[in-house]
């Protein structure tokens, strides 16, 4: 399965830790979200222009956002 994410501006606890809140669709076209706890690169030489991307953030869209329980979000 692919996934394409776009990080937003929701953080929300899960399973104890803070997670960010990502938004997208499936290839299929299914709208999605996942909660990320950790997200890293494999290349050091990558990891500043990663954490610089990571920082622009969407905000949730209204689907999404009714979705998630109003005891989660921080």
């Amino acid at each position: 399965m692919k996934v394409i994410l776009e990080s937003t501006d929701r953080i929300v606890p899960a399973n104890g830790l803070p997670a960010r809140v990502w938004q997208g669709e499936t290839a299929q076209g299914i709208p999605c979200r996942a909660y990320i706890i950790r997200i890293t690169v494999d290349s050091p030489e990558d990891a500043a222009e990663f954490e610089a991307a990571l920082r622009e953030t969407a905000p949730l869209t209204a689907q999404l956002a009714a979705a998630i329980p109003a005891r989660l979000v921080l």
